[in-house]
């Protein structure tokens, strides 16, 4: 993209909240889980989309707001997918309970396995590129190997689902949301695992009776902030013991169920949400104020996310099927 180029060689300049629409793409007939930007940042006017009708769709989100592709690999909702780290496959997985990485160029099929139970949530490890973490309906979370089609190692926790997935920097370990909330206790609803050994390091992170739909981490800080159904974002450091911060909460938006996402903006400074309402909500991440809403969507906007190269372009989806450009 002729638009990237001018920005490649710079360092990242500062965020600002985006104001206006540019492009507003409706392809899909269902509603849309997951949309991430390419992360190789010469293609990353590159936009992947995940959704309800079973599709995955490539979208040029910078250029011309145009589909470029369209995967129909998988024959239920497409729950979870993710861009390979060189930006040439794409991970998927669904409710079909099968797992896909599928060549960008051709459609093709690199691997495709069956798994036992729907997925919900996949990650690729932060250093080795072949393995990725797969997990949803069931108490196990797996480590994949792309080059031998193999389950490599089986973290087995007490819980009925895992929500999210997050690696630590290094990807020495990594995090899981899960749904295991009762009355009496909120121990386990985030669990950290040493990768390699899949022992439990701790399940005492967070205390409040919520769950968590999704986890993001700080790109300078050694940080993380965990979305809750309490309608607010939660604090937490992200070396051991993983304390939650109790100073600060980021409240106001709505979640409300739906598995809402969040995600700071490249340089650190802002931590941006959807919203159930269908608004986008940006918070200082230091004072945890408010500092803007956006009516971005009729609908609930389940996943808000920055262009990682051109500063304060944002992309976000939501219920409707309905994927936006901001700047």
């Amino acid at each position: 993209s002729e638009l990237i180029k001018p920005y490649l060689g710079l360092k990242y300049k500062l965020t600002e909240v985006p104001k206006s629409l540019i492009f507003y793409m409706s392809k899909h007939s269902g509603p849309v889980n997951e949309i991430q930007w390419c992360p190789v940042r010469e293609q990353s006017h590159l936009l992947l989309s995940a959704s309800m009708d079973k599709t995955l769709k490539v979208w040029d989100a910078v250029d011309s707001g145009c589909c470029l592709k369209t995967y129909s690999c998988h024959s239920c909702a497409v729950r979870a997918a993710q861009w390979s780290p060189c930006g040439r496959r794409i991970l998927s997985g669904g409710f079909d309970s099968t797992l896909n990485l599928t060549d960008v160029e051709t459609g093709k099929q690199i691997f495709s396995s069956k798994t036992e139970f729907r997925i919900s949530a996949l990650k690729f490890h932060p250093t080795e590129s072949n393995i990725f973490l797969c997990g949803g309906f069931s108490p196990e979370v797996k480590a994949w190997d792309i080059r031998t089609s193999k389950v490599l190692r089986v973290y087995k926790a007490a819980v009925q689902q895992t929500l999210d997935i997050l690696f630590l920097p290094e990807g020495r370990e990594f995090l899981t949301s899960t749904d295991a909330v009762s009355r009496d206790s909120a121990d386990r609803t985030i669990i950290a695992w040493d990768f390699q050994s899949a022992a439990k390091i701790s399940n005492q992170i967070f205390h409040e009776r919520y769950t968590c739909p999704s986890l993001t981490l700080h790109p300078k800080e050694s940080v993380f902030v965990a979305q809750t159904n309490g309608n607010y974002m939660a604090l937490f450091s992200a070396q051991r013991p993983y304390r939650i911060n109790k100073k600060k909460r980021y409240e106001g938006h709505k979640v409300e169920g739906f598995a809402v996402g969040c995600e700071f903006s490249p340089d650190g400074t802002l931590l941006v949400t959807g919203s159930s309402d269908g608004k986008v909500f940006f918070y200082n991440y230091h004072t945890s104020r408010i500092i803007r809403t956006l009516s971005a969507h009729r609908e609930a906007c389940v996943s808000a996310t920055f262009h990682p190269v051109l500063p304060s372009l944002l992309a976000t989806c939501d219920w409707a099927g309905e994927i936006k450009i901001w700047q």
